[in-house]
């Protein structure tokens, strides 16, 4: 992080906090004591709410995300850190439905321990509270990581398909059965070619050599796990593709794909990205029904991207057209299927 920038944590994040919500004020209601933003607006039909929150340094996730048609509450903690259960509590009892609320958690220690503490409180004041834990990281895949599948930029689909399924009316178990088959069906893997810079240090978090790329890394400095020579974009794109083509089921359902840059790639960049992917599916046969491109979940001013594919159906896409009002949720999609009308503000 830049030296002219704020340096204490706790200032920052509650000045951005506050920031957000001057920039955006039809959009959410800050409440600066407890630390949340939630939607001014939401659909009468909704009888859930939707809450999410995670550490500070990822925006626009969360709070890019609350507003009509897809969070009604996002909670931000100190950067990449979880936000405190009281946050969550307060949120949650702020935003809950006639049916209660859903928490959409990223799959992280802290952020299932404070989560979970919130939703036992929840519980015990009588207000029903479910989760969709969202673990689609394909590079923590392994024995030796003890939580399992980390929680990236799925999330953002996630949360938006939940948002019009939540508009639609649906019910808690409804919708958290809906977002566990929905994280079933997300995976995501980031490379990077430059580390983010330590808030704590000012320094990179780790070193990479200029003629390599970390093929695996986490959205929160996690080391990749491995270290891969410089080669083409097409190569680099076609190595992810592969691995995520070879991770989803249903292996010929169209796909979603959602190009993310983790802070510091350009958008001429992750357009190339784009293109290359499209190639790659475009020769094995797969129909690349919806795409996003942009910054949705940053690592703060890591240089690097994100492929995130979710195997959809008919339902799904429907889903991820409605519209939805937010600061960060693009207005319309980019690969509409025939037919299919953009959604204008």
């Amino acid at each position: 992080m830049a030296p002219y920038l704020e340096t204490d944590q706790d200032a920052l994040v509650a000045s951005a906090l506050a920031g957000f919500a001057r920039a955006h004020p039809s959009l959410v209601v800050h409440d600066p004591d407890l630390g949340f933003v939630r939607a001014r607006d939401r659909a009468p039909g909704r009888r859930v709410g939707l809450l999410s929150g995670g550490g500070s340094g990822h925006e626009p996730l969360h709070v890019g995300f609350v507003g009509r048609g897809m969070l009604d509450a996002a909670c931000p903690g100190r950067i990449f850190a979880s936000p405190h259960n009281r946050q969550i509590f307060e949120a949650s009892r702020a935003v809950a439905g006639e049916d209660g609320v859903l928490h959409i958690v990223k799959n992280y220690t802290g952020d299932r321990i404070n989560f979970g503490i919130a939703a036992e409180r929840l519980h015990r004041q009588g207000i029903p509270c479910a989760r969709v834990l969202v673990d689609d990281d394909l590079a923590s895949e392994s024995e030796s990581v003890a939580a399992g599948r980390r929680g990236t930029a799925a999330t953002v689909l996630v949360q938006k398909i939940l948002g019009a399924a939540a508009d639609l009316g649906l019910g808690l178990a409804e919708l958290s059965l809906l977002g566990s088959e929905l994280a079933g069906r997300c995976r995501s893997i980031a490379v990077a070619g430059a580390a983010h810079t330590s808030p704590a240090t000012g320094r990179p978090a780790f070193e990479v050599s200029d003629r390599t790329v970390e093929f695996g890394v986490g959205i929160h400095g996690e080391r990749a796990e491995l270290s891969l020579e410089c080669e083409p974009l097409a190569v680099l794109v076609g190595r992810m593709a592969l691995r995520l083509l070879e991770a989803l089921r249903p292996a010929r359902a169209p796909l979603v794909a959602l190009v993310n840059g983790l802070g510091a790639t350009t958008g001429l960049e992750l357009y190339a990205v784009l293109y290359e992917l499209a190639a790659v599916l475009d020769t094995g046969g797969r129909r690349l029904a919806r795409s996003l491109v942009g910054d949705y979940v940053t690592a703060l001013d890591m240089r690097g991207f994100s492929i995130t594919l979710l195997a959809a159906d008919e339902q799904t896409l429907a889903l991820l057209d409605a519209p939805a009002y937010t600061a960060a949720w693009p207005v319309a999609q980019s690969a509409p299927a025939p037919g299919h009308q953009e959604v204008r503000r």
